[in-house]
């Protein structure tokens, strides 16, 4: 199993996890050969990994994991690469379409899982991964919290008609995706029962590794356009993100990049 670096989309995102870029996992790769491997990795570690990652999501549709490396190096708690790939999991709500990962210099708790206790991460690693994300996917994630209180704080300073000291409501938002073009339409709901119908249509483009920018905004609120309310506005992910390339293509988005996970 490998992630392809250099990929600008899956090979055929319809055929399951085996396709994210990576080799299918059959039983024969369970157990490696004498000499080929860690059979500690195929028998503990990869199905303790297997197991919490299907522990932090709310559901998965299909889920794979590899781990790569010697016995000595896994006794010692050094994991030299993982790789997972994974179809139709929801996460806090939101819906990822398919994802293919690969970390790597992982250090764990393996004394601790090895008596039965749960895995633990110790250091800091890099994550390098794919993702995909197809419109009906991007909607039905619209729904969740953490999506929907993020949308509500980005638009409340950049919506007039409402009132800057709280926040909003937003009902029937849906997200069109073009090729380079996100449109959101939704409904804003006031304090006082007033609903105002908005749509938002923008270009994206990467503007550095962490940060993304809005080209040509427009925003039309109860049908009156403004298209220069915020151009030239940035999303900053952090210093842990490092964004490779971004795709927008009718109907899906395709990510490449990485980010460091924290323990």
């Amino acid at each position: 199993m490998a992630v392809d670096r250099n990929s600008r989309e899956f090979d055929n995102c319809s055929a399951g996890v085996s396709q994210l870029g990576t080799a299918s996992l059959g039983e024969d790769s369970q157990i490696p050969p004498r000499g080929q491997g860690s059979r500690i990795a195929s028998a503990v570690l990869s199905p303790a990994v297997q197991l919490w990652l299907r522990s932090q999501v709310q559901h998965v549709e299909e889920l794979q994991v590899k781990i790569e490396g010697s016995d000595r190096q896994i006794f010692s708690g050094s994991i030299p690469k993982v790789t997972a790939a994974a179809r139709g999991a929801v996460y806090r709500g939101l819906h990822l379409t398919e994802v293919a990962i690969e970390g790597a210099g992982i250090r764990v708790n393996l004394g601790q899982v090895i008596k039965g206790q749960p895995l633990r991460l110790l250091e800091s690693f890099p994550v390098f991964g794919v993702l995909r994300l197809i419109q009906a996917d991007l909607n039905a994630s619209l729904k969740a919290p953490l999506l929907a209180d993020a949308l509500s704080e980005f638009l409340l300073p950049l919506l007039p008609m409402v009132d800057r000291e709280q926040s909003i409501e937003l009902q029937n938002s849906q997200i069109v995706i073009d090729a380079g073009l996100l449109t959101l339409s939704a409904v804003i709901l006031r304090s006082d029962g007033t609903q105002i119908p908005f749509i938002l249509r923008t270009n994206l483009r990467m503007d550095s590794s962490h940060e993304l920018m809005f080209e040509n905004p427009e925003i039309e609120v109860a049908k009156q356009l403004n298209s220069k309310i915020f151009n030239g506005f940035k999303i900053d992910f952090g210093a842990e993100v490092e964004i490779e390339e971004l795709i927008l293509n009718p109907g899906e988005i395709v990510c490449r990049g990485g980010i460091r996970v924290l323990p």
